[in-house]
């Protein structure tokens, strides 16, 4: 698992203790509240070193808010990607 971790932190630039801090902060979030899903977005992007477009946030918040969240990373890494 530590070379997995070291793998993710390699290729994303991202500290692995970070991925885990964040997870752990939003662990009982209200994912149907637009302020808590807006602030997420937010540091995620932010730890990601990934600057989104207010309308990629639009998107990704109402996406998040009517349940219809991509199921695997390699979608949400589509999403994420996709240029407008």
């Amino acid at each position: 698992m530590f070379n997995m971790f070291k793998g993710f932190e390699k290729k994303t630039g991202v500290k692995m203790d970070s991925v885990i801090k964040l997870a752990n902060s939003v662990k009982n979030a209200n994912f149907k509240d637009e302020a808590t899903v807006r602030d997420l977005i937010q540091r995620v992007s932010k730890l990601a070193n990934r600057k989104i477009t207010k309308e990629k946030e639009d998107q990704l918040v109402q996406t998040i808010l009517s349940g219809k969240t991509p199921k695997d990373l390699g979608a949400i890494k589509k999403m994420m990607d996709e240029k407008k």
